[in-house]
């Protein structure tokens, strides 16, 4: 059976997680709404992550809502010790399927309320307070009063750890003094390289960095280079995508999703993929290129 011990660790505070992960919002309906396509699947997938020794898995009780957390408690509770959920806060949906803000103190505390019901997990391992930008934009401003609202529901014991999700530099930085601060989720790819600089600068402070859409999201990485590279290595391009990003730190944290048990293997396979450095560098300028556009 595949495996991801050769990946390594990095520490969610007093957690370690394997560097290989699993996001969850693709078992929720389209759109990440509604219940699933298939919910045997979906329960199939979760307990395939596990099986292969995925100790991290990625949620929020809005995704459908509240489906993926009801799938993750229907799959794999009583959970195993070893096992860590990180859940996220700060949105909520209409009943069309539209993300909105939620960053009342109420509906915070009721986002995690609600993530503690679905998941049935008394305390939530991480937290992270997600910044509803304009799409996956940032939006620089303070985040002070919305997350004293999460570091007294940690004081209070409904959560062990703090992350912050679509955040500036400067709002990490705002965060940290108010309550420690585990990991940041923005979003990062081999084309979206925005945050090279605050990577390397929470890899300095011990902080893991978790991009969402490492694969590019709803619109899936194309380059000609990637391709090439791939093609060299035997890999697919989204097991190289993959590959270069846990080369790309050691404080980088991945939570690739699927709804498909063999998808699932396939991008654990990528923790065995070993670029040379003559593959980075040609990976590398495809962010370049990006960015120059």
């Amino acid at each position: 059976m595949l495996t991801i011990e050769q990946t390594g660790t990095f520490p969610l505070g007093d957690l370690a997680v394997k560097r290989l992960g699993y996001g969850a919002m693709q078992l929720a309906g389209p759109g990440v709404f509604g219940p699933p396509r298939d919910r045997d699947a979906a329960l199939a997938v979760l307990r395939a992550a596990v099986a292969a020794g995925v100790n991290h898995i990625d949620t929020s009780d809005f995704y459908g809502p509240h489906a993926t957390n009801q799938l993750i408690r229907d799959a794999l509770s009583p959970y195993p010790d070893h096992l860590t959920i990180v859940t996220k806060i700060g949105a909520r949906r209409d009943d069309q399927g539209a993300w909105l803000p939620a960053m009342r103190p109420e509906e915070l505390r009721q986002a995690v309320e609600d993530n503690r019901r679905n998941l049935r997990r008394d305390v939530i391992d991480v937290v992270n307070l997600r910044r509803m930008g304009d799409g996956h934009g940032l939006q620089e401003g303070s985040i002070a009063r919305e997350l004293e609202v999460v570091a007294q529901m940690q004081q209070e014991g409904l959560i062990r750890h703090v992350g912050l999700s679509n955040v500036t530099s400067a709002q990490v930085e705002e965060g940290r003094r108010i309550c420690p601060i585990v990991c940041v989720q923005n979003q990062y790819n081999l084309v979206h390289r925005e945050d090279d600089a605050l990577i390397d600068w929470l890899a300095e402070l011990g902080i893991a960095y978790v991009p969402f859409f490492p694969l590019g999201g709803f619109t899936p990485l194309q380059s000609d280079t990637l391709a090439t590279v791939a093609t060299r290595l035997g890999a697919t391009p989204m097991q190289v995508a993959l590959a270069w990003l846990l080369q790309r730190s050691p404080n980088i944290l991945l939570i690739p999703g699927t709804s498909s048990v063999a998808h699932l293997h396939e991008n654990l396979a990528a923790g065995s993929i070993v670029l040379s450095d003559g593959c980075v560098v040609e990976l590398d300028a495809i962010g370049t290129s990006a960015v120059g556009h």
